[in-house]
C-alpha cells in the first residue's frame, strides 16, 4: 500500500477565452421606387462556418491592422463618429468605417465610394476594390448599432452596425460577381419579412431598431448597445 499522502488531482487548464474583436456590419437598405416598402441585403453563412452556421446576416466582419492605413473619400459624420468614439479606444472610427466598406466589398462585391485614384501603396485586402477607380468613402455610413457577443461562443467581437442607402453603391446594386463564397443566397429582403428567416437573435433584435430609421433616414436619437463584455449584460444607449 502507498504511504505517501493523497495528493490533490491538478485542475485541468481552462481554455482561453476568445478575444473581443472590433468589427464592423453594414445594413445595405435599397428603397423601392414603385412605391414598395425597403428591402435589406442579406447572405447566409455556410453550413460548416465556426461563428453562426446557417445563419442569415447582413455583410460584415472584424477590423483588419491595415484598415487604420486607408484613407477615407469622404468622413463619417460627426455624431456618427463622436457616438462610435465612446467607450472605444482613441481613433477607431475612421478604420471601423473603412473595414464596414471593405467587408461589403469582399463579401458582396459593391463599391461604396467616390471615383478616384489611390495614392501610395494599395493594401492587399483593397487591390480589388481600387482596381474600380473607386475610393472608400463613409459619408454613407450611419452608425445605429452596437453589440458585444456573450461569453461562451467559439468568436466574440465588438461589433457596430452601419447603415446605408443602396442609392450610394457605385455600379449594379444586383450584381454580386465580385463577391467572395463567404456568403451564399444574397438577396434583397423585403424589410417586412427579414425576420422570417433564420436569423442570429441579435440580427433580429436591430432589424427591429431600423425599420423606422430606414423610412426616416439620418442618425438615430441614440445608438442601442447590447454590452456582453462582462458576466452581467448591459443594454444601454449610446447618446
Amino acid at each position: 500500500m502507498d504511504s505517501e499522502p493523497n495528493r490533490p488531482m491538478a485542475e485541468p487548464d481552462a481554455e482561453a477565452a476568445p478575444p473581443i474583436r472590433d468589427a464592423a456590419t453594414v445594413l445595405l437598405i435599397r428603397r423601392d421606387q414603385t412605391g414598395g416598402g425597403p428591402s435589406i441585403l442579406m447572405g447566409q453563412r455556410g453550413a460548416g462556418a465556426i461563428f453562426m452556421p446557417n445563419k442569415f446576416v447582413f455583410p460584415g466582419g472584424a477590423l483588419d491592422a491595415a484598415d487604420a492605413s486607408v484613407g477615407l473619400a469622404s468622413p463619417l459624420g460627426t455624431t456618427c463618429a463622436m457616438r462610435l468614439a465612446l467607450d472605444a479606444p482613441t481613433g477607431l472610427a475612421a478604420p471601423l468605417a473603412v473595414a464596414a466598406i471593405r467587408e461589403l466589398w469582399e463579401e458582396t462585391g459593391l463599391v461604396l465610394g467616390t471615383p478616384g485614384p489611390w495614392s501610395g501603396t494599395v493594401p492587399e485586402d483593397w487591390q480589388g476594390f481600387a482596381a474600380t477607380g473607386h475610393l472608400p468613402a463613409a459619408a454613407p455610413l450611419s452608425f445605429v448599432f452596437r453589440a458585444i457577443t456573450p461569453p461562451g461562443r467559439p468568436r466574440r467581437f465588438d461589433a457596430r452596425f452601419f447603415l446605408a442607402d443602396a442609392a450610394h453603391v457605385m455600379g449594379d446594386p444586383d450584381d454580386f460577381s465580385r463577391a467572395s463564397d463567404e456568403l451564399s443566397h444574397l438577396h434583397w429582403v423585403p424589410l417586412a419579412e427579414a425576420r422570417k428567416l433564420n436569423l442570429p437573435f441579435i440580427t433580429e433584435v436591430v432589424l427591429g431598431e431600423v425599420a423606422a430609421l430606414a423610412e426616416n433616414g439620418g442618425p438615430p436619437d441614440s445608438v442601442p448597445f447590447f454590452d456582453n463584455s462582462g458576466d452581467t449584460p448591459r443594454f444601454r444607449r449610446l447618446a
